[in-house]
C-alpha cells in the first residue's frame, strides 16, 4: 500500500479550501484521529476562536463588539454523546446529537437538513462521526450541497486503516462566489504524535486566511480523548 499524502500535498494551491474536517486512525491503530480548520476572508468570519466545553468544543468571537452576523459563525462544532463524537462546520452538529439520542441516526439526522442560506455560496454543510467499537473504528461523512437551488446530500462510510483518513472540505478553492467541495473525500496521512499533527495541519493552512484549528485523538479502547487548539486571533 502506497503512502498516504500529507495535508499540505492535498492542498497544495488552495489558498481558501475553507472549512474542513480530517477523520482517521492513528499509525498504531488505537486512536481514532480527528480535525477542524476554520479559514475566514471576512472580519465577520475571522472574527472567531475555538474553546471547550466539558467534552464539547464551540467557536465564539474573538471580539464580541466586531459580530456582524453569528447565525452561521458562532456554533457547536464538536460534541460526544456516549460513545459517538460529532464534528461539523455548523449547527447541524445539534441536529445530528439530538438524533442520536433519539436512537436514530447520523444519515437521517442530516436529510432533515440543506446547505448553509449564505447567498451567493451556499456553502456545504459537512459532518463527521466517529464511533469506535470492540476495539474498531468505523467513521462517516457527509456533504449537504446545493445543486441547482436544491440539496444534494452525500454519505461516505469507512473502516479504520491505520496510517489513514479522508479530508472533506467545503471549497474547491477561492473565487466569488466560492466553488463548492467536489467528488469524493480526499485520503490524508494520520500521525500518532498529535502535537506534531496539529502543527502539521496548521502548517498546511494558507497563512493568511486561516483562523482556528482543533484535534481530537479517541483512544480506541474507551480512554479519555484529548483535544489540542490553535487560534489564530486568541
Amino acid at each position: 500500500m502506497s503512502e498516504p499524502q500529507t495535508l499540505a500535498q492535498v492542498l497544495a494551491g488552495n489558498t481558501y479550501p475553507g472549512r474542513g474536517i480530517v477523520v482517521g486512525l492513528t499509525p498504531d491503530g488505537t486512536r481514532a484521529g480527528m480535525a477542524y480548520f476554520i479559514m475566514g476572508r471576512s472580519t465577520n468570519s475571522r472574527n472567531r476562536v475555538f474553546e471547550t466545553r466539558g467534552d464539547d468544543v464551540w467557536t465564539k468571537p474573538a471580539d464580541p463588539a466586531l459580530v456582524r452576523d453569528p447565525s452561521l459563525i458562532i456554533y457547536r462544532a464538536l460534541a460526544q454523546t456516549g460513545t459517538a463524537t460529532v464534528l461539523t462546520n455548523g449547527d447541524q452538529t445539534d441536529t445530528i446529537v439530538a438524533k442520536l439520542e433519539d436512537g436514530g441516526t447520523f444519515e437521517a439526522a442530516l436529510r432533515t437538513r440543506t446547505y448553509e442560506p449564505d447567498a451567493p455560496h451556499f456553502t456545504s454543510r459537512i459532518s463527521a462521526l466517529v464511533q469506535p467499537s470492540g476495539g474498531d473504528l468505523g467513521y462517516r461523512l457527509s456533504q449537504l450541497k446545493r445543486w441547482r437551488a436544491s440539496s444534494q446530500r452525500f454519505f461516505w462510510e469507512y473502516e479504520g486503516v491505520p496510517g489513514w483518513g479522508h479530508l472533506l472540505h467545503t471549497y474547491a478553492g477561492d473565487g466569488d462566489p466560492l466553488p463548492p467541495f467536489e467528488g469524493s473525500p480526499r485520503e490524508v496521512a494520520i500521525d500518532d504524535d498529535q502535537d506534531a499533527w496539529t502543527r502539521t495541519c496548521w502548517q498546511a493552512l494558507d497563512a493568511d486566511n486561516r483562523i482556528s484549528l482543533l484535534t481530537r485523538h479517541i483512544p480506541l479502547d474507551g480512554s479519555a480523548a484529548t483535544t489540542t487548539i490553535i487560534n489564530r486571533y486568541e
